[in-house]
């Protein structure tokens, strides 16, 4: 399986490569042209703000002046999210968990970071059933667990699992989208499952989810919006925009919880009380990523080398970094 993905990321890293040569031209038709423009988004159901901007229509109000209309894409998880932003499928990235950049990083993709959630440690976590007689993340030893790969709970299995004195070959891996890792929960294919808000409250909720252990003290979860670089350098007036606009939305999901709750409660077909409860573990503080804001991400890729997940080190520094005005 390793052998493959990692034959699969050099592939990526082939086509970014081919894809490179039309990056002057692209630029340059970004900067010159005197037509309304679209620009591509792309999302996940569980990117809450850019969720909250679309079901208000504010981003797109915002971006008008600019001549810019958006067109909206939707993918099932950060990974093949950010191959289709390396792949000039897309321009900008709705959040993704921390440890997708450093894939897509792997892969040779050109990316620069737009903004940074500030960290949310418990808004992810290892779930058993209620039932089960797993105590500890030491009793995984030889478990099957399911979990999305590349995802930002793909590092707080490995980092609870260090702690706990194991390493990841100690378990039995299942890679699943968080749909498939509900159902497998439920049915007990999977003896735990590990998984991010809102679908882990939903998991609490719906289906008495016992937490083993969270991210406290193990893994930050800081989420990230990206463009592509060839898109950031060509348009930083639209990222300005789309900047000012995640900083505002997640001030008003934080300072008007119920609100934020009733309007995204449809969107993602959950009762508002578990959306409160979900967007209640997480930050949504967006600001801009520095150096130092994303000094975690070299410990994350790190971790991932060492597993064997990536073909190569990453420097996780090498990557642009947005600079919102003030």
């Amino acid at each position: 399986m390793n052998k493959l993905f990692n034959e699969s990321l050099n592939r990526r890293a082939a086509i970014g490569a081919l894809g490179a040569l039309g990056t002057l031209a692209s630029g340059l038709a970004f900067a010159q042209s005197p037509t309304q423009q679209t620009v591509r988004l792309g999302y996940q159901k569980s990117s809450t703000l850019i969720a909250v901007l679309r079901l208000q229509g504010t981003l797109e109000q915002r971006l008008a002046p600019l001549g810019v209309k958006l067109s909206w894409h939707e993918f099932t998880s950060g990974l093949p999210l950010l191959e289709a932003l390396n792949l000039d499928n897309l321009d900008i990235s709705a959040d993704v968990a921390d440890t997708v950049p450093v894939f897509a990083q792997a892969a040779g993709a050109q990316l620069t970071f737009v903004a940074q959630e500030a960290p949310s440690p418990t808004a992810q976590a290892i779930l058993v059933r209620n039932d089960s007689p797993l105590k500890s993340v030491a009793e995984l030893k030889g478990k099957r667990v399911g979990f999305a790969k590349a995802a930002g709970v793909h590092y707080l299995l490995i980092a609870a699992l260090e702690k706990a004195g194991l390493s990841f070959a100690d378990i039995e891996p299942a890679y699943l989208t968080p749909a498939d890792g509900r159902a497998a929960f439920e049915r007990g294919a999977i003896d735990a499952w590990v998984v991010w808000d809102p679908f882990l409250s939903a998991a609490r909720v719906q289906a008495n989810a016992r937490v083993l252990a969270d991210g406290t003290g193990l893994a930050s979860y800081q989420r990230y919006y990206l463009a592509s670089t060839r898109f950031a350098q060509a348009r930083p007036d639209v990222l300005g925009v789309v900047y000012n606009e995640l900083e505002r939305t997640g001030r008003w999901v934080k300072q008007q919880p119920k609100e934020a709750a009733a309007l995204l409660a449809p969107f993602w077909g959950l009762d508002a009380a578990i959306v409160e409860q979900a967007n209640g573990r997480r930050s949504y503080a967006v600001r801009a990523a520095t150096a130092q804001n994303i000094a975690e991400q070299q410990k994350i890729a790190d971790a991932f080398f060492a597993e064997k997940l990536l073909p190569r080190r990453v420097n996780a520094l090498d990557i642009g970094l947005f600079k919102p005005q003030a």
